[in-house]
């Protein structure tokens, strides 16, 4: 399985207390996800399955993705990319798929934690998404005690000049 992590855009500051699963992508933020599209296109990348947060930010992030590519019957809106969600929940999840290529978009700390647990073991952070980043994971397993691969890594500025070549 190849797991592919992309962290959502750039969204407007919060305004009110408890209205964090409101917020929205700013034009910048729509700007940096289509980046990154371009360049998966340009790597010849695609999905058999998308996993959303249902955070605002995240759903438009997956959508511009998933409209982009082709890909809007196979978008999954999930409580389990949620910030502060159980990360043992979401690999429970992804066990129920057979897909081979599958793309996630949540938040931080969350997806850092996942991928560090995924390739080390520990949710220690190993390494950081910043918005609108992505990285591939590849997996021979979920079974305890096997190991993950970190592919790549790709920040936004790397994305874009991917997007351009």
């Amino acid at each position: 399985m190849n797991l592919f992590v992309l962290r959502h855009g750039i969204a407007v500051e919060q305004r009110r207390p408890g209205h964090d699963a409101e917020r929205q992508l700013t034009a910048k933020g729509e700007r940096k996800i289509r980046e990154a599209i371009a360049a998966l296109k340009g790597m010849r990348i695609s999905f058999d399955l998308i996993f959303t947060s249902p955070y605002l930010r995240t759903e438009q992030t997956a959508r511009l993705v998933a409209k982009r590519l082709g890909l809007a019957k196979k978008l999954v809106v999930s409580e389990t990319l949620k910030p502060g969600a159980n990360r043992h929940e979401f690999l429970r999840l992804l066990t129920k798929t057979d897909s081979e290529n599958i793309l996630i978009v949540g938040h931080e700390p969350f997806l850092s934690r996942l991928v560090s647990s995924l390739i080390s073991g520990s949710e220690r952070s190993l390494v950081l998404l910043k918005k609108g980043g992505l990285c591939k994971i590849s997996m021979p397993s979920l079974r305890h005690g096997k190991r993950a691969t970190l592919e790549w890594l790709l920040t936004p500025r790397q994305l874009k000049a991917l997007g351009r070549a």
